[in-house]
């Protein structure tokens, strides 16, 4: 798995969070921890995996930094392989400021890049691909829902479903290798059945795994909701009300809002990244006009459309047969004004009637959102996938096992072999068994600079 990645540098960095606090948390990983330790530290070495009180020292100057907690971790049992350490310091700027330039001097000491301890400890074998993925998603959780599938995907669902797949293809593959080699020889009919049947058998699986309706991706991405409709028919002031706070600015001027506005919110413990969009309408403003644009690209791209309209809003009916679909919901607002008015085209798609003004029926509108999001998180006990990178490398597979099927049944035994392999690649992608350099930025590059 090693490549060309640099593990000759210990590197350290700040874990816990920037900013004032009562303890800060720095680690320190690679080849001279031991040395840096002993440079920095006054009194005995400590003692592997016990908390010792130790006093921070300038290597240089012998001056006192601080008096901190200190963890000493021999590698190979620590989380990055290597020899590693923990100072547990007061958490004041100047004190970790202090310890950070008094490592910077350390010749061989370098500042950590982003996820670089959780790079290392994949290159060393300690974790797997996906689980440095989910370690990522747990330290970003926002919601309960994330956190809990962060902690399954760590605790392996994943990986085991995905190597056991690669494993059985693989045996597939080595009794149709020997096939290909003696092929004067028969095999026995039960093997050549199992290479049907047990390939048959994962094709379906990962079929019916990809049919997850995207729920892993959403968890952890967020469940997008865009609210969307005409001018001035009060999609800011709903944004804000949902927000509790004032996100977007809101004016009787129509066209105020050019840009999408994002906001994370978390709706009953899911998580959900709510959108404003400019009004749509016709306009010769360029501006507008790609606010707009952008308006009804977020409507397409959601995972749910609130449609906000007024009573008299009749020339967006044409604009309706669009938006509408069994991922909206239609809002009328302003209803403290009277809907008699309202055209009959609106009737017919049994909308919500609310006053953000009067604060009217929003309840209702927020339990409508509230029911969509628990069928969409219904099935999310049995999520395998949780990034697009897992999906895309899992729909190549399939891709693949179909075409050896195919090859397979009209024993074009070469051809098909070669699909067997390119299957069992593209599994052993997703878990890191194969050489993924050129993935590795991508799946770090989120993470903070102490994991």
């Amino acid at each position: 798995l090693i490549s060309s990645y640099n593990v000759l540098m210990t590197i350290y960095a700040l874990s816990s969070g920037p900013g004032l606090s009562g303890v800060a948390v720095i680690r320190i990983s690679g080849e001279i921890t031991k040395e840096v330790l002993k440079s920095i530290t006054v009194g005995s070495f400590p003692k592997p995996r016990v908390a010792s009180l130790r006093k921070i020292i300038n290597f240089k100057s012998k001056e006192l930094i601080d008096e901190c907690i200190v963890l000493w971790f021999p590698g190979p049992n620590s989380y990055t392989g290597e020899d590693m350490a923990e100072i547990h310091a007061h958490g004041s700027r100047a004190v970790i400021q202090s310890i950070l330039e008094n490592l910077s001097k350390i010749k061989g000491c370098k500042i950590a890049e982003p996820g670089e301890f959780t790079k290392r400890a994949f290159y060393n074998e300690k974790i797997n691909l996906i689980k440095a993925e989910s370690i990522g998603d747990l330290i970003a959780a926002e919601t309960e829902i994330q956190r809990k599938q962060a902690l399954k995907i760590m605790s392996g669902r994943s990986s085991d479903k995905f190597d056991s797949w690669r494993e059985i293809l693989l045996k597939i593959l080595s009794n149709l290798e020997a096939k290909i080699d003696f092929p004067d020889e028969d095999l026995p009919k039960n093997i050549l059945k199992d290479i049907k049947h047990n390939s048959e058998k994962i094709k379906l699986e990962i079929k019916k795994t990809l049919n997850d309706q995207k729920v892993g991706e959403i968890i952890r991405e967020g469940f997008k909701i865009a609210i969307v409709g005409p001018s001035n028919a009060g999609k800011s002031s709903l944004l804000n009300y949902l927000s509790r706070r004032d996100v977007a600015i809101v004016s009787e001027i129509a066209g105020t809002t050019r840009d999408v506005i994002e906001v994370h919110l978390s709706i009953e413990g899911f998580p959900v990244v709510l959108s404003d969009t400019a009004g749509i309408r016709d306009s010769k403003d360029e501006i507008e006009k790609k606010g707009v644009k952008l308006a009804l690209k977020k409507s397409e791209d959601a995972d749910l459309n609130i449609v906000v309209i007024e009573p008299k809003s009749s020339y967006f009916a044409g604009f309706l047969k669009d938006l509408i679909s069994n991922k909206s919901i239609l809002v009328i607002n302003k209803s403290d004004l009277g809907v008699d008015e309202m055209i009959d085209e609106f009737k017919k798609y049994n909308p919500i009637y609310i006053s953000i003004k009067k604060e009217k029926n929003i309840e209702q509108l927020i339990l409508t959102i509230k029911d969509k999001l628990k069928k969409q998180f219904i099935n999310s006990e049995n999520i395998l996938i949780t990034r697009e990178r897992h999906r895309l490398h899992l729909e190549k597979c399939f891709l693949h096992l179909e075409n050896f099927s195919n090859k397979n049944e009209t024993e074009d035994f070469d051809k098909a072999a070669e699909d067997l392999r390119l299957a069992t690649r593209h599994l052993g992608i997703i878990v890191g068994k194969v050489d993924v350099e050129e993935i590795l930025e991508i799946i770090f590059k989120d993470f903070c600079i102490g994991k």
